[in-house]
């Protein structure tokens, strides 16, 4: 079973490129030391990914919270 993987340049939107979410990178990575956004893994030494699922399930929740 192949398991979807996002990075921080897809997940982040930056000058000139929209990400999957309207935040830059470091709003990124301060959720994830915060707590409040999926943890990262490693593929490589240089190369950090997100499950989209997990990504996905995030967005959700926080849809699903401004609607109640």
């Amino acid at each position: 079973m192949s398991k979807r993987v996002i990075r921080v340049a897809e997940l982040a939107t930056t000058k000139g490129k929209d990400g999957l979410l309207p935040v830059s990178p470091a709003t990124v990575w301060r959720w994830v030391r915060e707590g409040k956004f999926p943890k990262p893994f490693k593929l490589g030494d240089s190369v950090t990914v997100w499950d989209a699922a997990a990504v996905e399930d995030f967005i959700a929740n926080k849809a699903e919270a401004q609607t109640q």
